[in-house]
């Protein structure tokens, strides 16, 4: 059921993306009088599961959900249906238009889904507000990777200030170290001094060689919430809701301390953890596995408030306008990551987008990533790539500087190259989601 509830979600998003993205290019095309001869959701190679044709134009659903496409006479596109180009240009075909008229059919589609993502952000704001964590509403401070330490942060430190300026919501930090650019950030540490603390240029692609995506973590104590079966930790007997309290007689209260105490024993060697169980003290000796691991998950405790904001509609455009920036900005950012080895590898197709949605049916959450993907999906179809809304666009735009238009034959080859290049990159894509299912990555 769960299963069923995640692709539904993921089906009813793409599925308005499409049908709404697709719209982009109808409206224009039949504003100037051009024909359209298909509308389809999905695509329908060989047969189709539903159409019917009203007018001039047949609507259909296709089989195969990787997009969909509006079929405009006397343009080339995925259809790669060249037969009409053959005979003189119609009043009513794509080419016989003027260029200004073309780009603005060509540009339809993206507009549609840049202008989509800001109205769901303003409606996601306007209903359910957002919460966020203040910076003095992290009890304990937070926990830091021994790479940072090197920059001057200490476990136990509170953010103040983010590039001088106090964050609204201090648990977004991580995302714009990766992704923004970040020049210091205010500390308090443990002790009570305040550090301003310059970061290097590359921070965000030393988070992503070193695999540290949230490098700030709240600190929590070290609790067991929960023991795996069949792992060092259940052979030596420790139970859930035990508290660490020491390790090989070193005092520590705070779970980094005790993950640390872990990395640390990199020849694996027999620990003896103290534990505070049912207020006595009990010592346990494990020895972590060939992977360092003794099997264990942390309580996560009550250490983060978390406060809420509500929005009037007035409050919400301005704020949700400039979450549609930011998104889309964040995702500009993190694009050039894609063209690293690891970034190669991380890449990912349907599987990735599906894994996102929730077991459970949450509209706040579903609006919320169909908003990301709506941006997403503008940005991706903008990218100058033929066979792509930003292909047509480079070529009539240079029509339009250079007052030559590129030959039929030219835009249909552009346009095999285009799409052989999008189906290798779909393949290579969604062959990693399989092989991460197969690997149990995923």
């Amino acid at each position: 059921m769960e299963t069923l509830i995640k692709v539904s979600q993921f089906i009813l998003s793409l599925s308005f993306l499409i049908v709404l993205h697709e719209l982009g290019h109808f409206i224009p095309a039949k504003l100037f009088k051009t024909r359209v001869e298909k509308f389809y959701l999905f695509f329908d190679y060989k047969f189709s599961l539903f159409k019917k044709k009203i007018g001039e134009t047949t609507y259909g659903i296709g089989w195969i959900p990787l997009g969909g496409y509006v079929k405009i006479s006397g343009m080339i596109d995925e259809s790669m249906d060249t037969e009409q180009l053959k005979e003189e240009p119609k009043p009513w075909e794509f080419r016989s238009k003027p260029a200004w008229q073309r780009l603005i059919i060509m540009l339809g589609g993206v507009t549609v889904n840049f202008i989509l993502g800001i109205l769901i952000y303003i409606m996601i704001l306007n209903v359910w507000g957002e919460d966020y964590v203040a910076t003095t509403d992290v009890k304990n401070g937070f926990s830091v990777p021994q790479i940072f330490e090197k920059y001057g942060f200490e476990n136990g430190d509170q953010i103040l200030r983010v590039n001088d300026q106090q964050p609204f919501n201090v648990m977004s930090v991580n995302k714009e170290l990766f992704l923004r650019d970040v020049q210091n950030i205010e500390v308090k540490h443990s002790g009570g001094i305040t550090e301003k603390i310059n970061l290097p240029e590359d921070i965000g692609l030393t988070m992503w060689t070193n695999g540290i995506m949230e490098p700030f973590v709240p600190r929590f104590n070290a609790v067991l919430d929960s023991i795996i079966p069949d792992t060092p930790a259940a052979k030596s007997g420790l139970k859930n809701s035990d508290k660490i309290i020491a390790i090989n007689g070193n005092s520590i209260q705070y779970w980094d301390e005790f993950t640390t105490a872990i990395q640390n024993n990199i020849d694996h060697k027999q620990m003896t953890l103290t534990v505070l169980r049912n207020g006595n003290n009990i010592s346990i000796n494990v020895t972590p596995a060939e992977d360092g691991k003794i099997g264990v998950s942390p309580f996560i405790n009550d250490v983060v408030k978390y406060n809420h904001k509500n929005y009037s509609f007035s409050e919400s455009v301005p704020k949700g306008t400039l979450k549609a920036y930011w998104t889309l900005r964040d995702y500009i950012a993190q694009f050039k990551y894609v063209f690293t080895k690891k970034g190669a590898t991380a890449l990912g197709g349907f599987g990735t987008i599906l894994s996102i949605f929730p077991n459970k049916w949450d509209w706040h959450r579903f609006w919320g990533l169909t908003a990301f993907l709506s941006i997403m999906l503008a940005f991706m179809n903008l990218l100058p790539i033929p066979a792509l809304d930003g292909g047509h666009v480079v070529f009539t735009l240079y029509e339009m500087i250079s007052g030559r238009k590129p030959s039929d034959k030219f835009l249909e080859k552009a346009q095999i190259v285009g799409f052989i290049f999008l189906i290798t990159l779909l393949l290579y894509a969604n062959g990693n989601d399989v092989y991460k299912w197969i690997t149990g990555k995923f």
